[in-house]
């Protein structure tokens, strides 16, 4: 566990001491109350710091502190023993949401109020986990009556949007599961719900949580890295054993028309979050298509591939599809000072979960640092709340992040609309990219209220209800055939997958 943060101010707010306590000693107990008594004051500067302060107060019988944050500014005032409210959570989709749901019960931060999905069978199954205390429903309208401080959608990955506006307009908080849009029409409407409701639009991009590119961010935050020069990201997903659960076997579901772009902000994501920069062209490359990707019934390319530019001329090269032979979930990072990389699932390894740094010895001590999530160097106050939990503790750390958000903490890491905005335009401008013969294209930036006017009717995406005269086939050389019988076989096995209950 981290020691405790402080800092002295002078008259001017200027941090002009640091000091570090251990409040787990009697020693660091007793020198932390001689701190605060020569006006030094608390810092929030990692997970959880406003529980562990609130019971130093207490064991030490102040009632109250001023608390910073890391650049020394005023973040709140702390009381001892006090518990702040917790974030009362609604959740619609009971599939995915399920698991995120789940954050409420491990968690001292948040409560489940609600719950909305349109399937009383699952209805059902939630209710026998989160039990009557939770308030169940089938409308969506009903729903957002209901009093939440966050609404958490995980529905159809193409149905967010809407959803979202929904919700912003109600004045909620909103947390959007993958994926933000689907068409650039949407993103514009989106845009100005965000914009006219004050509210937060947080976006689930759970990859930046896992603890290599949380880690790689905060090197390059404190500016050990240098400035970003180049990146990769890879998510490679087999995952034909389970389509048929995941398509529900169904022809026209959103995984089975889907191009091979959609899918992107796992590979693209962590890499725009650690950067910090904005994605300003992008040149797209699709994968032939294969009879695997027939025997699942899908119609897009098993992967695609986006070369972006981002807007200090730093290069990304993000794969990422769900018909390769294998899995794998990879990440790199080169700045001025060095680079930076996730370990090789291939190799037996951890992935996502062990980082490997090379730098120049000026930037970090050794030159070759080994940065694994079990040592030291990644673990915060979290890690050991966060084990056990779904994606590596990745969706633990995105909840407990937007909560905090929601609380007021604007040091919360979390993903904002425009952000989301830059994780996901590079894969759609791909996919147009590929339909022009691969070209490079200009990625927007919906920040600038002219280029929402452009594309404000833009709906071109592969389905038709939305589409209209603007539809794109699934993959760029038109749509394959699949033979009924593909479906009706995957039926099958989805109906013995429910009969036998194991789910």
């Amino acid at each position: 566990m981290f020691p405790l943060k402080m800092y002295l101010t002078d008259g001017a707010g200027n941090i002009t001491g640091t000091a570090f306590a251990d409040e787990n000693s009697n020693n660091g107990t007793e020198e932390i109350k001689k701190l605060l008594a020569g006006g030094w004051l608390p810092v929030e500067y990692d997970y959880r710091m406003t529980q562990r302060w609130q019971s130093v107060l207490k064991r030490l019988g102040l009632e109250s502190v001023k608390m910073l944050y890391g650049d020394g500014t005023f973040y709140k005032t702390l009381y001892a023993g006090r518990t702040e409210p917790k974030v009362r959570i609604g959740v619609l989709g009971g599939g995915r949401g399920y698991t995120l749901a789940e954050f409420c019960r491990q968690s001292d931060i948040a409560e489940l109020v609600a719950v909305c999905d349109n399937d009383p069978r699952c209805l059902d199954s939630l209710r026998e986990r989160f039990g009557d205390g939770v308030a169940y429903y089938s409308d969506f309208d009903s729903f957002l009556t209901h009093e939440t401080d966050l609404v958490v959608l995980a529905n159809y990955a193409n149905a967010h949007a809407p959803f979202a506006v929904k919700a912003l307009d109600a004045g909620k908080n909103v947390l959007s599961e993958l994926l933000p849009v689907q068409t650039m029409s949407e993103a514009c409407e989106l845009a100005d719900a965000v914009d006219r409701s004050g509210k937060l639009y947080i976006y689930g991009e759970n990859c930046c949580f896992m603890a290599a590119p949380k880690k790689m961010k905060k090197l390059f935050d404190i500016g050990k890295m240098g400035e970003f020069r180049y990146g990769e990201g890879e998510y490679m997903h087999d995952l034909e054993k389970d389509w048929f659960r995941h398509s529900h076997s169904d022809p026209a579901h959103w995984r089975n028309t889907m191009t091979a772009f959609y899918y992107c902000t796992h590979s693209i994501g962590p890499l725009i979050h650690v950067s910090g920069l904005r994605p300003v062209s992008v040149t797209g490359f699709e994968a032939p298509y294969t009879e695997k990707m027939r025997r699942m019934g899908a119609k897009g390319a098993p992967f695609g591939m986006e070369i972006i530019t981002l807007e200090n001329g730093a290069l990304i090269k993000s794969v990422h599809g769900v018909g390769p032979a294998e899995y794998s979930l990879w990440y790199s990072a080169l700045g001025d000072a060095g680079k930076l990389e996730s370990e090789r699932n291939i190799l037996g390894g951890e992935g996502s979960g062990r980082l490997y740094a090379k730098t120049e010895p000026s930037s970090l001590e050794n030159g070759v640092t080994l940065l694994d999530s079990k040592d030291e160097d990644t673990s915060d106050g979290l890690t050991e709340l966060a084990k056990g939990f779904a994606h590596g503790g990745a969706d633990f750390y995105m909840m407990y992040n937007a909560c905090e958000a929601v609380r007021g903490n604007k040091q919360a890491d979390i993903i904002g609309f425009y952000e989301a905005m830059d994780m996901f335009l590079p894969g759609m401008f791909a996919y147009f990219s590929v339909l022009d013969g691969g070209v490079p294209k200009k990625i927007p930036d919906l920040r600038d209220r002219a280029q929402r006017e452009r594309y404000g009717n833009d709906r071109r995406c592969v389905d038709p209800a939305v589409a209209g005269y603007q539809l794109l086939p699934s993959y760029s050389k038109g749509d394959p055939e699949i033979p009924e019988e593909v479906y009706e076989s995957m039926r099958k096995r989805l109906r013995e997958f429910y009969a036998t209950g194991d789910r």
